[in-house]
């Protein structure tokens, strides 16, 4: 097969596997708040709903599909060659803020942040991340930019999707296999983790203790990170931005569950339009009074009958 062949069957996979085949519910983050509050190095989860994502979903058993290293903007940058090189993968302002990703199909690439404003987001914070280590975890990010995807990858994401029993077992996917003589690949993270790993910052190590030697730890092999590991991590502090926080309201019964605004006929499916239902259980003294009422009345019951 010659090389512009592999290359156009490359492309339309990509553009399959990122296809996204749904509507995109609305966002569950406050981004302008998110926004906001983000700090270099931080780790930004995404919940995609692209092909890719579901079987990302499928396998990890978590909703977070894809990772994003969030590193400010360029004056964030203390590196002045990470910084020109930066600006040789992204034109963008000062002011822009902006995330390094790998992306299936497109490598290791800069883009903006606001790329993700209408997409539920999280963050994951490093715990005790110091400054020097920071500057470089994202100089090491930065080096990574243009680096490709294994095509190999591609292709077993693209089998992976496809009817397990119709596919000869040549032909099955190895992505996920757990063999020890094997270098497993990922869908992403890995570089986000190889950045991490760079300064010596865990993220789900494996903790050996013995006697003699004490507490060691061993660095998770940076191929097999998930999205999820960076939710799961006890070294990452995770981060909520909800449209509407309960920290800010005096009640979550003031929240504006009453409208008119109507559904589409799949939002239908998943949520409830009716009016909450105000016959709800009773609690502190209406519920002392209610049971006090009903004793007494079983007692006037009781008197009859001995009558």
């Amino acid at each position: 097969m010659s090389g512009s062949a592999k290359k156009s069957i490359r492309s339309k996979l990509v553009h399959w596997l990122n296809y996204d085949p749904v509507v995109q519910p609305e966002a569950k983050s406050d981004f302008e708040r998110l926004r906001y509050e983000l700090r270099p190095c931080d780790v930004i989860l995404v919940e995609g709903y692209s092909r890719v994502s579901r079987v990302i979903r499928w396998i990890t058993n978590s909703p977070w599909t894809h990772a994003a290293l969030y590193i400010g903007r360029l004056h964030d940058i203390e590196d002045e060659q990470a910084r020109e090189r930066l600006q040789q993968f992204l034109k963008c302002s000062p002011d822009t803020q902006i995330v390094i990703e790998s992306q299936l199909g497109y490598g290791t690439i800069a883009n903006p942040l606001n790329l993700y404003r209408n997409e539920h987001l999280r963050i994951c914070r490093p715990q005790g991340l110091n400054h020097k280590d920071a500057q470089d975890v994202k100089r090491y990010a930065i080096s990574r930019l243009g680096v490709d995807y294994d095509v190999r990858q591609i292709f077993d994401l693209a089998r992976f999707l496809l009817p397990w029993n119709l596919l000869p077992r040549r032909w099955r996917s190895s992505l996920f296999n757990h063999k020890p003589s094997k270098v497993q690949k990922t869908v992403c993270s890995t570089m986000i983790a190889e950045a991490f790993g760079y300064v010596q910052f865990p993220i789900l190590p494996l903790v050996k203790r013995s006697d003699q030697h004490g507490v060691q730890l061993f660095r998770r092999n940076p191929k097999l990170c998930t999205p999820s590991h960076f939710d799961y991590s006890p070294y990452f502090e995770i981060i909520k931005y909800p449209f509407l926080d309960l920290s800010h309201q005096p009640s979550h019964r003031l929240l504006p569950w009453k409208g008119n605004v109507s559904l589409t006929a799949r939002e239908a499916s998943l949520y409830m339009a009716d009016e909450i239902d105000q016959r709800a259980p009773l609690y502190g003294e209406e519920l002392l009074k209610q049971v006090q009422e009903k004793e007494k009345a079983e007692e006037d019951d009781s008197g009859k009958d001995k009558a």
